[in-house]
């Protein structure tokens, strides 16, 4: 049950979740539960990773987090402002990286900025600067369909990052990539995200993924979601991924984790059809 009495909470945090559920088609036959009582602090500059089993509302709570999804119950606010619609102080990544095929990169870039207006030098100049800070300064005139996967990647982080958001929202964006792009990518986004100082939440599969980025872990039960525990990751950066510390980590996180993928597994075998 949700809480009578909502937790106190920072002003300065710059994600605060209270009591947050989220039910998709409400109202209808089609209705069903993601998210249940989600409560989480973020403060400023942080990286969590959402970590859970497929379908346990992950990335339901980063659409709502962003505005892009009205919960059906609860609050969210960010940096003193309750969150009700979109914001460029809360930019989101998704899987796929949406590149627009016929602009090219500093156009993709700063396609935020152009529909609000900005100048086309002044655009220029913003493109540089964010293509600068994620290493493809000089693919500036190129066109998505000449980049690798990773350099696309890349181009939608500097989009992102070209609004200066306070909040960084990524939605499983690397799971797309062969495993050493991968590592590089996981990488280039500690880099970036430490000249940012923007806080980031990171939704994986990837224990190993949640391992390495994460200065704590909320772990999702299965649907609906809820939040099981959160691990704090006491490991220093830069990390060893393969140290005894690492290990355990990973073995914790297993063993948290099992009974709910066994869960989730069962809920989607009783949806599916029979042979």
């Amino acid at each position: 049950m949700a809480s009578e009495t909502p937790k106190a909470y920072s002003s300065k945090d710059s994600v605060v979740c209270r009591n947050v559920s989220k039910i998709w088609a409400a109202g209808t036959r089609r209705a069903h539960e993601a998210l249940r009582d989600i409560d989480l602090d973020v403060s400023p500059g942080e990286f969590v990773v959402f970590l859970g089993p497929s379908g346990c509302g992950k990335s339901t709570l980063l659409y709502l987090i962003a505005g892009l999804e009205p919960a059906t119950a609860g609050e969210i606010w960010s940096f003193r402002d309750r969150v009700d619609t979109p914001s460029p102080e809360r930019s989101l990544i998704f899987q796929e990286t949406s590149l627009f095929p016929w602009l090219n990169v500093w156009q993709n870039v700063t396609f935020g900025h152009a529909i609000r207006g900005v100048p086309e030098a002044e655009r220029k100049a913003i493109a540089a600067d964010a293509l600068q800070r994620v290493g493809l300064a000089e693919a500036i005139n190129k066109r998505p369909d000449e980049l690798s996967g990773g350099m696309r990647q890349r181009v939608a982080v500097a989009r992102a990052l070209s609004m200066r958001p306070k909040v960084l929202l990524m939605d499983e964006p690397f799971a797309a990539l062969d495993v050493q792009t991968r590592q590089k990518m996981q990488d280039f986004l500690l880099d970036v995200w430490r000249d940012s100082g923007a806080s980031v939440l990171f939704v994986t599969h990837s224990i190993d993924e949640a391992v390495a980025l994460s200065d704590r872990i909320v772990v999702f039960t299965a649907r609906p979601g809820r939040i099981k525990t959160i691990v704090t990751n006491p490991l220093p950066r830069p990390r060893n991924l393969f140290s005894r510390e690492s290990e355990a980590l990973r073995i914790h996180l297993t063993d948290l984790l099992r009974d709910e993928v066994d869960r989730a597994f069962a809920e989607q075998e009783g949806l599916a059809p029979a042979a």
